[in-house]
């Protein structure tokens, strides 16, 4: 199926969590913070939401700084 993540445009494998989808498209365990459709997705839920063809998916890692 094909989604929207971070503006590009990618094919995953249906179904798909979030989870899944966030696995495939961060190369390293860092905290980020996802969005399916402009909805932030709890970190608790992502296992459970599955995502569907054409959801838009925003992957945002956190960045300290001043």
């Amino acid at each position: 199926m094909q989604v929207t993540i971070n503006g590009k445009t990618e094919n995953l494998a249906d179904p798909c969590t979030v989870a899944e989808a966030v696995l495939r498209f961060r190369s390293v365990d860092v905290p980020c913070a996802v969005e399916v459709n402009e909805r932030l997705v709890p970190h608790d839920k992502r296992e459970s939401i599955s995502l569907k063809a054409g959801d838009r998916i925003e992957i945002v890692t956190l960045v300290g700084g001043g």
